[in-house]
């Protein structure tokens, strides 16, 4: 870290630092109901508007050294790798598009999936890839164009397609084994993870059920009556080794640099385009990322400011001071989190500053390891996946050219999951693992 500035790495509890969050708040969400047009205010304004105020207003001394610590919140690692994986996805999704990719798959979905399940489907494969990919993101990177363009060709409306996408994706983000939210939540709680998982699988299993239900009815409601065309193997060969490599475990990077490679080389083979055609479509796929990219650099840099002058402190603070019984202990603990990944706009964060938290106020008021484990990952993901400043959002927004709030009124999943989680707390659910 440059230590060129002398101030300490945060300060005091203050609820003053949350303002920017508020401003971003206003300034996306109610002015774009107001003018009842989500594409009036650009994100990207938003965003830029809180980040100068969150600059203006905060503690860090002089001007250029409150420059300097919102810069290095722009470029925490976690903000770097996800900013190289939309680079990557950019470059994937319109090389895989304009080869053909993207409509030899749909045509593999549409062949295989009857007209009223098309959303139910799409979900149910999100649902298996995430949970096995333990990546949300890297979920929505390799279905999202897809069902895009099964929305396209079915007649159904791509938000809805879109929010399938993300749904299921925060299901595999939440119970997978090998999920960084999982290993975060089950270390910090001390317990392990077939134990969570246990717990975990009692309260989002019944929902993913449930969401899966709405979207067959949601989803059978339109229809665009289309023809199956010949499906073209070879141009699906790049997703399908895409997906069995990203389901085997390697890392999303590798994943979409060499489902790049397979593209370009399928499309080369069958006259798709030529090499400067192959180097257009990855130019074209990046630039496509530019604005989810700046949105991505601005939010780290500004909730690292609310971070810094306190704000997170301070709602910490004020959750933890007035628990008395055990459910008011879970509740804090759900609290806590969702707060901590609301501002973070990144739940594996969220988890690991939340964590060593909710593991004292567990500690303290006698809350099972396994329940405090399961809530903490359940309302981070609940979080992550609704925020439509969060890397899942974003990325879907980003492949498709939809914004982000009209994807959020398809995201039955996340909004079920944390209703779940709050009965849970509720009613003492899974009783065995309650007080």
């Amino acid at each position: 870290m440059n230590n060129t500035v002398n101030s300490p790495l945060h300060h005091s509890p203050n609820p003053w630092a949350l303002i920017p969050l508020g401003v971003f708040l206003v300034t996306y969400l109610v002015v774009s109901l107001i003018a009842g047009d989500f594409y009036k205010m650009p994100i990207t304004v938003a965003f830029l508007i809180s980040s100068v105020v969150a600059i203006a207003i905060s503690k860090g001394g002089k001007l250029e050294h409150r420059i300097e610590q919102f810069c290095r919140g722009a470029a925490n690692s976690n903000i770097m790798l996800m900013v190289l994986i939309f680079i990557l996805a950019g470059a994937f999704a319109q090389t895989a598009k304009i080869m053909g990719a993207v409509d030899a798959t749909v045509n593999l979905a549409m062949f295989l999936l009857p007209e009223n399940l098309l959303a139910a489907g799409i979900f149910l494969a999100s649902c298996f890839i995430s949970i096995s990919v333990g990546t949300s993101v890297g979920t929505i990177v390799a279905l999202a164009p897809v069902a895009v363009g099964i929305a396209e060709r079915g007649g159904l409306p791509a938000a809805l397609m879109l929010g399938v996408v993300v749904s299921g994706a925060m299901f595999g983000d939440n119970l997978s084994f090998i999920s960084d939210t999982t290993i975060v939540a089950t270390r910090t709680q001390g317990c392990r993870m077939s134990d969570k998982f246990k717990v975990n699988i009692r309260i989002a299993l019944p929902i993913a059920i449930l969401t899966a239900i709405i979207y067959i009815f949601v989803g059978g409601g339109h229809s665009g009556g289309y023809m199956v065309e010949q499906i073209e193997w070879i141009k699906v060969f790049p997703y399908l080794i895409v997906l069995i490599i990203a389901v085997s475990g390697m890392n999303v990077l590798l994943v979409l640099v060499i489902g790049i490679l397979l593209s370009g080389f399928v499309g080369l083979a069958t006259e798709g385009f030529d090499l400067w055609g192959w180097c257009g479509a990855m130019g074209d796929g990046i630039m496509g990322m530019g604005e989810l990219i700046i949105v991505t650099l601005l939010a780290g840099g500004m909730l690292e400011m609310i971070r810094f002058n306190g704000g997170i402190d301070w709602i910490i603070q004020q959750l933890t001071t007035h628990i008395k019984s055990p459910k008011g202990a879970e509740g804090s603990i759900a609290a806590l989190v969702g707060f901590a990944n609301l501002c973070t706009a990144n739940n594996t964060i969220a988890l690991i500053m939340a964590g060593p938290i909710a593991k004292d106020i567990a500690d303290k008021f006698h809350v099972d390891p396994r329940k405090s484990a399961s809530l903490l990952d359940i309302f981070s993901c609940f979080v992550q996946g609704i925020i439509p400043y969060g890397a899942q959002l974003l990325m879907a927004a980003g492949l498709s050219q939809v914004s982000p709030i009209e994807i959020m009124g398809y995201l039955y999943y996340p909004y079920l999951l944390g209703l779940g989680g709050v009965l849970s707390i509720l009613f003492n659910y899974p009783r065995k693992y309650s007080r």
